[in-house]
């Protein structure tokens, strides 16, 4: 064969080989069986098992039903109308899940929550003695899209977006008037509260800012080449006062709740401004807009809030340097299709008695 047809055809061939699935948004950490079922193949299959859906469509369903024929997928759309089938639920969601529901459902073996956080869960009465329920969760699966949320938010307080925005409206050209100076990111260095998978995200994309990454995070795992320092919870003191901007991200446990309150803002560094995309109880309202009054923080931006939805009236509403979205940073078409991804394939799994992704650590609390 001609070497030049021959060089040819193979780039064609090359081309034509389908592309490598895209790796799941799920983690194989504490990964477990929901369970225990026949070893044989033929046999599991054959065992019927319910799952209690809130919000499926009928070709999600459809499509489950190819995946895990041996699923029966039952929907509810609240709590009340999911109680009539708690007797024969082997896997719930976790929205329809409430105290009466676990005291009902006692073939439960499997929990999937379609968020991140759990802490409502773990508040349920009983939950935690039921030893043999998994709870799975949604990790990974938001941090595209709430990681873009962070960063344009935070670009829209550093370059006062809100101040030419409320111009543009008024049809004024207004040069040199805003409430605080623009800052650029370069240069800036980012702390990272809670290294996770959302975190990474966010770092990932405040480094190609030429943004310095720092972090914090509980467990051992090797930090990404773009975080240049990666340390214990306990070290979020003596970090704070390099950081121009803090990221928080961490799980909201009885550790984190409240973990910004008055005396942790004494050690930020002034003028540096805070992001929340976890939990509005991890920060100290009260103590955040003092930090705000007092150019301690010179912006906020809070995709959630404590309380929450944030009443009218809130001194947070009218601050110039602070960005409020109503807990919707995690919206977006990539979330969609991650999530129906780690939910098809832990229903794939449950139908055949395999090990589920993303299982909940109860007693870390995420």
């Amino acid at each position: 064969m001609n070497p030049i047809f021959a060089a040819i055809l193979a780039a064609l061939l090359s081309i034509a080989q389908p592309a490598d699935p895209p790796e799941l948004p799920g983690s194989t950490r504490n990964a477990r069986i929901a369970r225990p079922m026949p070893a044989d193949a033929a046999q599991r299959a054959s065992v019927t098992l319910t799952f209690l859906a809130s919000t499926l469509t009928d070709v999600q369903i459809a499509e489950l039903a190819q995946l895990a024929p041996n699923v029966r997928i039952i929907l509810a759309s609240t709590r009340e109308a999911a109680l009539e089938h708690a007797a024969a639920a082997d896997g719930i969601d976790a929205r329809l899940l409430s105290a009466d529901m676990l005291a009902k459902a006692q073939k439960v073996s499997w929990i999937h929550s379609p968020s991140a956080g759990v802490e409502r869960l773990l508040t349920i009465p009983g939950l935690r003695d039921r030893k043999e329920i998994t709870i799975t969760n949604a990790k990974g699966v938001h941090g595209p899209a709430i990681a873009d949320h962070a960063i344009a938010s935070l670009l829209a307080l550093t370059r006062q977006l809100p101040h030419y925005l409320d111009a543009q409206h008024k049809g004024e050209w207004m040069r040199g008037q805003t409430p605080h100076p623009a800052q650029a990111l370069a240069g800036k260095t980012m702390l990272i509260v809670g290294l996770g998978g959302i975190g990474t995200e966010i770092a990932r994309r405040a480094h190609a800012f030429d943004v310095e990454i720092i972090a914090t995070r509980r467990s051992d795992v090797p930090a990404p080449d773009f975080v240049s320092h990666v340390g214990k919870p306990d070290e979020l003191v003596s970090l704070l006062p390099r950081a121009d901007i803090i990221a928080v991200c961490t799980p909201l446990t009885p550790e984190t709740e409240n973990l910004f309150d008055a005396a942790m803002f004494k050690h930020v560094k002034r003028g540096a401004y805070i992001i929340n995309i976890a939990r509005g109880k991890i920060i100290n309202t009260d103590a955040m807009v003092a930090a705000l009054k007092d150019g301690t923080l010179a912006g906020a931006a809070l995709d959630v809030t404590e309380p929450e939805p944030l009443p009218k009236g809130h001194p947070l509403w009218s601050m110039s340097n602070v960005i409020i979205t109503p807990h919707i940073a995690a919206d977006g078409d990539i979330t969609d299709q991650r999530w129906w991804a780690l939910f098809r394939e832990n229903i794939r799994r449950f139908g055949q008695g395999e090990q589920l992704l993303n299982c909940v650590d109860v007693d870390a609390g995420y």
